[in-house]
C-alpha cells in the first residue's frame, strides 16, 4: 500500500466548508444543519464549479436511473435547502445559478482540502489523484457517482452503528422534553410520506412512555415538516430541551435511518445514529430507535423503565398498512377517516392479533361520530367493539382506552364507567395528549372545571401548537362563565385566522355577552371557513334569532331540514336554532328526539350557557335527569 493524498475530502467556498465524505456544511467553522440529500448535491455541483450540471444528472447520480421516484419533487425541495442553508438569493445568486429548464451552475470559487488517506497504487491511478499541494483549484470533474453515493453512505451507517463517531449525551444539563421533528423522506416519492410520518408516530408514541420526559404529540411537530427553523427556535416554541430529527430512506426492500439527538438551547448535536435494516424489520428498529435515543438520555431518567417492546410479533405487511391507516387518520377529514377504515381493516385482516389496528379502527369511528358524519347509532357501536378488542388484546394500550371512553360518553352516557376509562388512558399512557384532552372535556360536562382546566393544560404542554386543545381551554372558560375565553379566543385568532373553531368559539363568547353583532360576523366566518357545516350554521342560526334576525334563523332551519334528508343532521343542532328564536316547546321536542338519538351535544346541556333559559323549565329538567347529569352541574350553570 502507498499513501496517496485524494483531492476529494473537503471543498472550501467563501466562508464555508462542504465535507464530501460526512455531508457536513461548515461556516467559519461552525457546524449548519443540512440533510444528506441536499449535501450530495450540494457536493456533485460544487465538484463541478463553473460548469452546467443538468437535472437528469443530478437525478441519476443522487436517486439513480433505476429507482422510480418523483425526483423533480425531490430535487426542488433539496436546491431550496441549500439555498435556505447559503442564504443565496435565487435572484442574485451568490453560490447556485438556476439555468431555466436545464439545470444548475456552481458559480462560486472553489478550492480543494485534501486529506491524506491510505489507498491502493491501482485506486490512485484508476482515480487519477495527483500528488501535488494540500490545497488546489477545484477543475472541472465529476464528484460522485450514484455508486460512490451508495458506497459512503453504507459504510457511514455501518461506521456510525457500530461506535465511530458516537457522542453521548453529556451530564451537566439534564434533559426533561423533547420533540421528535418529523423524518424526512429521501426517498423524495410522496407515496412514501406516509411511511416517514408514521415512522416519526410511532417514535414519539414508544418515547412518551418513559414517566420523566415530556414528549411533544404529533400535531405540533408536523407544523415544522420542510421548516428550516434553526433548533433554539424550535425549543423556544415548543418549550423543549432537546430534539430528535432524522431521515427515512427506503431502497427495494431495505429501511435506512438515520437520526440525530439536539440540545435546542445550544444547537449542539449530542448523538447521531444510522440504522439499515430489511423493511420486513421496521417494527423491531422503530423500537430500537427508541430505546437508543432512551438509553442516551438515560443519564437524567435512569429511574424509569425504558419503553417496553411489543410483546406481539406484528407482520410487516399489517404493520404497513397499519402506518397507511394512520397517515389517512391524521388528515382529519372524513374522507381520511374512510381511506383509513380500509387500511386499519385490511391491516387487521393480515393480523387478527394487531391492537393497534383496532384501536385506530376505534379512532376512525369515534371521530366519523364526533363530526356527524355518521350517526351515533352507526358509528359509536362500531367505535366500541373495536376499543374492546383492542383492550382484550392488549389491556395496557392507553390509547383505546381513549377510545372506548370517547365511545361511552358521546353515546353510552354511562358517566362512571366513562371516568373509569378516562382515568386508566391517562394512567397509562401519561404522556398521550389527547388522552387528556377528552378527560377535560368529560370533567367540563360535569361542571367540574377547575379539574378539567387542569387536564386540558397538560394536553397543551403535550401539544402545545394544537389548535385543537387550545380551543378546547377557551371552550372550557366559555362554559364555566370565565372572561378569560375571549382572552384565549383572541389569541388563537393571532396563531390562525383561518381555523373555524376559533370564530366559532368567538361567535359563542360574543353571545353569552349579548354582542350580536359580532357574533354572527364571527359566526359567518366560521361557516365560510367550514364549508357551512351543519353544527356551525345552527349556532349562527341561534345567533340570528337572538338577534331578531328571524327571517335569517328560519331560512337556516329549513337548509338544517332540507340537509336531513340527504344526510345525517343532528337534532341537537336544529333544537339550538328553535332556543335562539325562543321558541321553546318546538326546541324540547327537538331535543327529545336528540335523545333519542344519542346526540353527541346534548351530554354537555347541563353547563351549556345558552340553554339558561330553559333551565327553570320542567321537560328540560326531566331530560336533564333522564341524562344522569349530577344536580350540581346543573346547579353551577344557573
Amino acid at each position: 500500500m502507498a499513501i496517496k493524498t485524494k483531492s476529494r475530502d473537503r471543498v472550501v467556498f467563501g466562508e464555508y466548508e462542504l465535507d464530501c465524505r460526512s455531508g457536513e456544511l461548515r461556516r467559519n467553522g461552525t457546524l449548519l444543519k443540512l440533510q444528506p440529500q441536499p449535501a450530495k448535491i450540494l457536493a456533485i455541483l460544487a465538484g463541478r464549479a463553473g460548469e452546467l450540471v443538468t437535472r437528469q444528472e443530478l437525478a441519476e447520480q443522487v436517486w439513480g436511473s433505476e429507482t422510480y421516484v418523483d425526483f423533480e419533487h425531490g430535487l426542488n425541495f433539496a436546491v431550496g435547502q441549500i439555498r435556505g442553508v447559503l442564504e443565496d438569493d435565487p435572484e442574485q445568486p451568490r453560490f447556485l445559478e438556476t439555468v431555466p429548464k436545464r439545470g444548475y451552475r456552481f458559480i462560486a470559487t472553489t478550492a480543494n482540502v485534501a486529506e491524506p488517506e491510505t489507498v491502493s497504487e491501482e485506486s490512485a491511478v484508476d482515480e487519477g489523484a495527483s500528488s501535488g499541494g494540500a490545497v488546489k483549484s477545484r477543475g472541472p470533474q465529476k464528484m460522485w457517482t450514484a455508486a460512490t453515493v451508495f458506497a459512503i453512505l453504507a459504510v457511514t451507517a455501518l461506521g456510525v452503528r457500530y461506535g465511530v463517531g458516537k457522542k453521548d449525551v453529556p451530564t451537566s444539563i439534564p434533559i426533561h422534553s423533547i420533540a421528535v421533528l418529523p423524518l424526512v423522506n429521501l426517498s423524495a416519492d410522496p407515496a412514501q410520506e406516509y411511511f416517514s410520518d408514521g415512522l416519526t408516530d410511532e417514535l414519539i408514541t414508544e418515547l412518551a412512555k418513559i414517566g420523566n420526559l415530556r414528549v411533544i404529540s404529533r400535531t405540533s411537530v408536523a407544523t415544522y415538516k420542510h421548516s428550516d427553523k434553526k433548533s433554539p427556535e424550535i425549543g423556544t416554541e415548543l418549550h423543549v430541551d432537546s430534539i430528535v430529527e432524522g431521515t427515512v430512506e427506503r431502497v427495494q426492500d431495505r429501511v435506512r435511518i438515520r437520526v440525530q439527538l439536539i440540545r435546542t438551547s445550544t444547537d449542539e448535536h449530542l448523538w447521531a445514529e444510522s440504522y439499515d435494516r430489511e423493511s420486513k424489520d421496521v417494527l423491531q428498529l422503530e423500537s430500537e430507535v427508541a430505546h437508543e435515543i432512551a438509553d442516551r438520555i438515560g443519564v437524567v431518567t435512569s429511574e424509569q423503565p425504558r419503553p417496553p417492546g411489543r410483546e406481539h410479533t406484528v407482520s410487516a405487511e399489517a404493520h404497513e398498512n397499519y402506518l397507511r391507516g394512520r397517515f389517512y387518520w391524521n388528515k382529519r377529514t372524513e374522507d381520511g377517516f374512510r381511506r383509513a377504515i380500509s387500511y386499519f381493516e385490511k391491516a387487521i385482516g393480515d393480523d387478527p392479533n394487531y391492537a393497534q389496528a383496532y384501536a385506530g379502527l376505534a379512532d376512525c369511528y369515534v371521530l366519523l361520530g364526533y363530526y356527524s358524519a355518521l350517526s351515533p347509532t352507526e358509528a359509536y357501536p362500531k367505535a366500541k367493539v373495536a376499543a374492546r378488542r383492542a383492550l382484550e388484546l392488549d389491556p395496557s394500550l392507553g390509547e383505546a382506552h381513549t377510545s372506548l371512553a370517547g365511545a361511552l360518553q358521546d353515546y353510552d352516557w354511562n358517566w362512571p364507567e366513562v371516568e373509569r376509562e378516562h382515568k386508566l388512558a391517562v394512567e397509562l399512557s401519561p404522556g398521550y395528549a389527547t388522552a387528556h384532552q377528552w378527560y377535560g372535556n368529560y370533567l367540563d360536562m360535569m361542571g367540574r372545571f377547575q379539574e378539567a382546566q387542569v387536564q386540558i393544560r397538560r394536553a397543551r404542554d403535550l401539544d402545545p401548537l394544537s389548535l385543537v386543545i387550545n380551543c378546547n381551554l377557551a371552550w372550557s372558560y366559555f362554559l364555566a362563565r370565565d372572561d378569560r375565553a375571549l382572552e384565549e379566543f383572541m389569541k388563537m385568532k393571532e396563531m390562525d385566522p383561518n381555523f373555524y373553531w376559533i370564530h366559532l368559539g368567538l361567535g359563542r363568547v360574543y353571545v353569552q355577552k349579548k354582542m350580536y353583532k359580532s357574533a354572527i360576523l364571527s359566526l359567518e366566518r366560521a361557516a365560510e371557513l367550514s364549508g357551512n357545516n351543519e353544527m356551525v350554521l345552527s349556532e349562527l342560526g341561534h345567533a340570528y334569532g337572538m338577534a331578531g334576525r328571524r327571517h335569517d334563523a328560519q331560512r337556516i332551519l329549513a337548509n338544517l331540514q332540507k340537509e336531513s334528508q340527504q344526510r345525517y343532521v343532528s337534532a341537537y343542532d336544529v333544537g339550538l336554532v328553535y332556543v335562539g328564536l325562543g321558541q321553546t316547546a318546538k326546541a324540547l321536542k327537538w331535543f327529545e328526539k336528540a335523545y333519542r338519538d344519542r346526540c353527541r351535544n346534548l351530554q354537555f346541556i347541563g353547563v351549556e350557557p345558552r340553554l339558561d333559559p330553559l333551565r327553570t323549565n320542567v321537560r328540560f329538567q326531566s331530560l336533564t335527569n333522564r341524562l344522569n347529569l349530577p344536580v350540581q352541574t346543573v346547579a353551577a350553570a344557573r
